[in-house]
């Protein structure tokens, strides 16, 4: 990403360094994010000037409101619509069974505009399914989805027993919380949640079931065009048109409705030839005709004049593509309109012949993640003795026992939100530039458990604990290298199998430039054409102005004649969200996160489509969009309820129609108790 598209603080510590206030306000009116905290500092924390980041104490307030970075909203990775159900529901009707209606309502994370505090905002309602215990709603619920952020979601289910609107006047059955990710990377691409009947104890209240699926909105057709002219007549002089051959290339162009038009794409240059072949091209059907494969557009034909730089407009055609796909016209003459005594003469200036025209639909992030694809996660850590001594406050590896340090939080920004994209929940941690037990040789790669067969660890707390057993037990020396780690996981994802079901994302974390530019950049290109991105994360006050070329949003990467494929790598330095020198404060956590989660990771599902797109992988199966929340109830049936083959058994346990009141999960099939325990099975998150 270009540094002048990146998060800039305006860092005037100097000013606030005089207000001391005991607690300051923190709004991100821009994004939506909202939260207090107290500026506090720990008590062995020393004010420090001369240290890393910015000056830090009790007088220092790093989030005063001018000093806040801005971060550009990249929009919704997508929109996607939520089907609900539910199953074995607590009945509160004494002479029938409930009538529950389910409440969804998001966290209002990037709903917030002010100051106030964060809380849950309804997004959405179902209709009220009566007398049913097991309510498949039909209606559904529609909602952006962030890859890069949290989004925390919250179904309250109700029995409706009057007409009022007011939810405290009906019957409460309970609620379930998850995240929106939970649902999109469901196994099987159902999430099945616990529900909890009881604030003080909770109690078990059924199932709530919620699949997602993506709303296709008619942006994702692609037309796909090669074609060449033939015996294309520039005109003009007799020289032009018997000896010189025309420069040409094509213009598209969109009709709008006021009879106007809009350029759409131009052609490469075809140089020297009546018939020429232009490159094959792509071109999204929305934006061709919007949408509309019915209505025409506007196709001209140029011949760039080299000698006065001008473009003779050889002639033009218009054509849809219903037209071009059912083959009525695979062959378009090209006419220009000329006068002749003032009366309009059209003379024919030659042939387009579409050699081939195709309709696709481009696959998204949430095809491959709904057929399957698991993401990867590593995290490779810079342990070399410029982040300074870890036994003094000043060292960027510096662990409090109250307080995350700067490599903690962007270890936890990243994975809070990638863990949901890995069933196993198991990541790789390793490290780099430091001496290693037991003969203390300096090593550029190496496990941070330092076991030398097992590099894996469980969940977020795994990598933490990982990453604190090795400073502690290695020597911190140097130099800082990249490319044997990056080299390594190359190797490793060039045993995945070219299917869609696996992408590697390696996080390094380092705190300087890298001593080894020419090798990582030769790394870099191997990589790019393997289904690998790398995030890195500068730690620190250094300069890393060089390690922006890495970042190739605007160019490719080349080194020796070889050309990377497409960019795979995003650069952030942490000190554009924060400058604390001796920690990060719980309160800060969740800003930090939010912010530098959205940063680092807003590309990553483009970088999985490119790399599916150049490598011709399509999604292995669709998943079934209504499985979970059809129209009809008989979804629960005997024979219609086929949600995966964990949930099999339920078929011939449970049937709706002989469900009676206070039924409870233990009296549903052990097989389904086991996988809702194993996606959502614990009480909802305290009240905000």
């Amino acid at each position: 990403m270009p540094l002048a598209t990146r998060p800039h603080f305006n860092n005037n510590h100097k000013q606030n360094h005089k207000s001391s206030p005991s607690i300051k306000r923190y709004d991100k009116s821009h994004d939506g994010i909202s939260t207090k905290f107290k500026a506090t500092t720990p008590p062995s924390a020393p004010i420090s000037t001369d240290e890393i980041g910015f000056k830090s104490g009790p007088s220092t307030n790093y989030f005063e409101r001018k000093n806040r970075p801005i971060i550009k909203d990249k929009g919704p990775c997508a929109r996607v619509e939520l089907m609900i159900s539910a199953r074995t529901l607590a009945d509160r009707d004494f002479f029938s069974k409930s009538d529950p209606v389910c409440i969804v309502e998001e966290m209002t994370t990037r709903y917030a505009r002010d100051d106030s505090k964060n809380e849950f905002v309804e997004i959405g309602r179902t209709e009220c399914i009566k007398n049913s215990l097991n309510p498949v709603w039909n209606k559904r619920i529609t909602l952006d989805y962030y890859f890069e952020s949290k989004q925390l979601l919250r179904f309250k289910i109700y029995d409706i027993d009057s007409e009022s609107a007011k939810l405290s006047e009906h019957d409460f059955l309970g609620k379930c919380e998850c995240e929106l990710a939970d649902i999109v990377a469901a196994p099987n691409g159902i999430c099945v949640m616990k529900v909890f009947s009881c604030k003080d104890v909770p109690r078990q209240g059924g199932l709530l079931l919620v699949c997602a699926e993506e709303l296709d909105e008619g942006q994702r057709d692609i037309a796909h065009f090669s074609l060449r002219g033939v015996a294309l007549n520039s005109g003009g002089s007799f020289l032009r048109k018997c000896i010189l051959n025309p420069n040409t290339f094509l213009e598209f162009y969109r009709l709008l409705c006021d009879g106007s038009r809009q350029m759409i794409y131009r052609t490469e240059l075809a140089r020297n030839t009546k018939n020429p072949e232009w490159k094959p091209f792509e071109l999204r059907v929305n934006q061709l005709c919007k949408g509309d494969k019915g209505s025409d557009f506007l196709i001209e034909c140029y011949d760039q004049r080299e000698a006065t730089g001008n473009h003779h407009l050889i002639g033009s055609t218009q054509t849809s593509l219903n037209a071009l796909t059912s083959h009525q016209q695979n062959q378009l003459e090209l006419i220009k309109t000329k006068k002749n005594k003032g009366v309009p003469l059209k003379v024919p200036k030659g042939i387009l012949h579409f050699m081939d025209v195709q309709i696709r639909k481009e696959f998204t992030f949430l095809d491959f993640i709904a057929s399957g694809l698991q993401l990867e996660f590593a995290v490779a850590v810079d342990l070399t003795a410029s982040n300074g001594e870890i036994s003094k406050s000043s060292s960027l590896h510096y662990v409090n026992s109250q307080y995350l340090n700067q490599y903690e939080c962007a270890i936890c920004a990243v994975l809070e939100i990638c863990e949901h994209y890995n069933h196993s929940k198991m990541f790789e941690t390793i490290g780099f530039g430091a001496k290693i037990p037991p003969a203390f040789t300096v090593s550029h790669m190496f496990p941070l458990r330092l076991n030398n067969f097992e590099r894996s660890v469980e969940g977020i707390q795994g990598v933490l604990d990982a990453y604190r057993y090795a400073i502690v037990n290695t020597q911190l020396y140097g130099p800082t290298n990249f490319a044997p780690t990056i080299r390594e996981f190359v190797h490793k994802c060039q045993q995945f199998p070219r299917d869609g079901t696996k992408y590697q994302v390696l996080l390094i974390l380092t705190d300087g430039i890298i001593t080894d530019m020419q090798n990582t950049i030769e790394a870099l290109i191997e990589a790019s054409h393997e289904p690998l991105s790398i995030i890195i994360i500068g730690i620190g006050k250094e300069d890393f102005k060089k390690m922006e070329f890495l970042d190739s949003d605007n160019r490719l990467l080349t080194y020796n004649g070889k050309v990377a494929s497409r960019d795979i790598v995003q650069f952030v330095p942490f000190r554009e969200f924060i400058g604390s020198a001796w920690g990060i404060t719980p309160e800060e956590q969740a800003i930090l996160k939010t912010l530098l989660g959205r940063e680092v990771l807003a590309e990553l599902p483009a970088q999985v489509c490119s790399f599916m797109k150049a490598n011709s992988i399509v999604p292995l199966r669709s998943r079934a969009p209504s499985e979970c929340a059809m129209k009809k109830p008989q979804i629960f049936s005997h024979k219609q309820l086929q949600i995966n083959s964990r949930l099999g058994s339920l078929n011939s346990t449970v049937n709706p129609d002989q469900q009676q009141s206070g039924t409870s999960l233990q009296n549903l099939p052990p097989d389904i108790e086991r996988f809702s325990e194993s996606v959502i099975a614990k009480p909802p998150y305290p009240e905000f």
